[in-house]
C-alpha cells in the first residue's frame, strides 16, 4: 500500500505518541523529503507548515523525538510515531504533550504545568 502523499497535497499528519506510556504528544506533519529523512537519521523530522520548510524536532530546544515504531494507517494518509521523547517535552510551551489542556463544561482547563521554561530553552517567549 504504502504511503499516500498525493492525497493531502503532498503532507501526511503525523501523530508523535510516547513509546512507554501511550501519551500522545503532537500531531505534525511530514512530506516524503521530510519522512525520508526520519528513516535516515532515526530521529522525528517534519514538515513545518509555518516555515515551509523541514522541521528536526529538537534542532533547537533539544527535545528530540527518537523513532522506536512508526505505524500506518489503513488509508495510508495518517501516521503514527511512536518515539521516546528526550528532554523536558514536545510542545513549544514548555508542556510534556501540546495536549494538556481539557474543555470542561464550555472551559478551558489547564491539566499540568510546564515541565520547561520555553523562555530558557528558545530564548524567547
Amino acid at each position: 500500500m504504502g504511503i499516500d502523499f498525493k492525497k493531502g497535497g503532498g503532507l501526511v499528519p503525523v501523530i508523535a505518541q510516547d513509546f512507554r506510556t501511550g501519551e500522545i504528544l503532537m500531531l505534525a506533519y511530514t512530506n516524503e523529503e521530510a519522512f525520508n529523512e526520519t528513516l535516515k537519521c532515526g530521529e522525528a523530522v517534519y514538515f513545518s507548515r509555518s516555515r515551509q520548510k523541514l522541521w528536526h524536532k529538537g534542532e533547537s530546544s533539544g527535545n528530540v523525538q527518537k523513532i522506536r515504531q512508526i505505524l500506518l494507517d489503513c488509508d495510508g494518509d495518517t501516521l503514527i510515531y511512536k518515539v521516546e521523547q528526550i528532554g523536558g517535552g514536545a510542545c513549544h510551551t514548555g508542556h510534556r504533550s501540546c495536549f494538556f489542556t481539557a474543555l470542561e463544561n464550555g472551559k478551558e482547563k489547564e491539566l499540568y504545568p510546564p515541565s520547561f521554561d520555553p523562555a530558557e530553552v528558545y530564548g524567547k517567549k
